[in-house]
């Protein structure tokens, strides 16, 4: 019998890809968009179950809930990339960027939190490289991803043994949230020259990891924030 993995932001460049890969390695899948037209498109090309949900919505995991009970794992692919310089920067900016990325992976965590234990399953959350590099006007996103790098490390030692979790930190993307900066070509080789190995990242390259991290032969593995960010954070 496959087990069911859930990917919340499965049409984003890494959660499509994730998705694409645990189905090819014969997983069962459910996958959650924001999107209808999208996620239902990804849904039929995999041939797996959806939930049209916005996790920026009041009562997002009961739409899912309905759908899905049992679960072997929990990959929470949302992000986004918010950029302000500091002095512009006000308090709904990070409550906003907090309910994306932080509250509402708690409160999917929390709702399967029982399933997970009883699976013995995994999680994993996705971070940036900036939680730990300095950038400007970084300050709202790298905050909160900070805190969600906290969370993975506390949540990993209060799971263990029953539930694993661990974050990946990506540095930038090929991807739809990322195209307003990828589309002046001059700043895109810039950042990609940023890093030691010359390019930027592909959805594939975090998605590889975050299905090595979610499987059974990641068993001894967990309370770890692991960068696939071409070696900017270390390197560069």
């Amino acid at each position: 019998m496959s087990e069911k993995y859930l990917i919340i932001g499965a049409t984003g460049s890494i959660g499509s890809s994730l998705a694409e890969q645990l189905k090819k390695s014969g997983n069962d899948i459910h996958l959650v968009g924001r999107n209808h037209d999208e996620v239902k498109k990804l849904s039929e090309k995999l041939e797996c179950t959806f939930t049209v949900a916005d996790v920026l919505e009041s009562g997002f995991v009961d739409k899912i809930k309905n759908d899905l009970n049992e679960i072997k794992g929990i990959a929470y692919c949302v992000g986004s990339i918010d950029l302000k310089p500091f002095r512009m920067v006000n308090e709904d900016d990070f409550n906003k960027c907090m309910k994306l990325n932080f509250y509402s992976a708690v409160e999917a965590i929390k709702s399967y939190q029982d399933s997970l234990k009883k699976n013995k399953g995994s999680i994993v959350l996705f971070s940036t490289v900036a939680a730990q590099r300095g950038f400007t006007n970084h300050t709202i996103i790298a905050s909160v991803k900070a805190a969600l790098e906290g969370l993975t490390v506390s949540l990993a030692a209060e799971f263990a043994p029953n539930i694993r979790v661990n974050c990946i930190a990506p540095s930038l993307t090929n991807s739809k949230i990322a195209e307003p900066m990828l589309k002046n070509k001059v700043l895109a080789e810039g950042i990609a020259k940023a890093h030691p190995l010359k390019r930027l990242g592909e959805g594939k390259d975090s998605a590889s990891l975050a299905k090595f991290l979610l499987s059974d032969e990641s068993s001894w593995i967990t309370g770890q924030i692991i960068a696939v960010d071409g070696g900017r954070s270390k390197l560069s």
